[in-house]
């Protein structure tokens, strides 16, 4: 069963290098967000999306806002939930932690790696 994530970043440059690597490399259905709330409304919308990779500095909603409205929706909660940001202090790794988020990929990320790193980060290898 191919896995389907939702790619959320209101950089068009990032969203569409992201999604081209993990529907080419990781062979992975995607989905695209510019921004907080267009990602809220797709996720709690599609069925059967399998992760979230989740940019944090975002204007008009940043990445912990829309995380905490995900995890405040039934529908929507039991996404993991992936952060890629350029920006991740080491009291930002206990706090992510502490949140219950699934990994951190920071930004500028690997294109050629991407799809690896978010299958060790859920698990998904075969």
């Amino acid at each position: 069963m191919t896995k389907k994530l939702l790619i959320v970043d209101d950089e068009d440059r990032i969203r569409e290098l992201v999604q081209a690597c993990l529907e080419d490399l990781g062979g992975w259905d995607t989905l695209t967000a510019a921004s907080g709330q267009e990602a809220l409304k797709i996720a709690q919308t599609e069925s059967q999306i399998d992760a979230i990779l989740l940019d944090m500095s975002m204007p008009d909603m940043d990445g912990f806002t829309v995380y905490e409205q995900l995890q405040a929706n039934s529908a929507t909660a039991s996404i993991p939930v992936i952060l890629l940001t350029a920006k991740v202090l080491p009291s930002d790794r206990a706090r992510f932690a502490q949140m219950g988020i699934a990994g951190v990929i920071t930004k500028p990320f690997e294109p050629m790696s991407i799809s690896q790193e978010i299958a060790e980060i859920l698990g998904w290898q075969d």
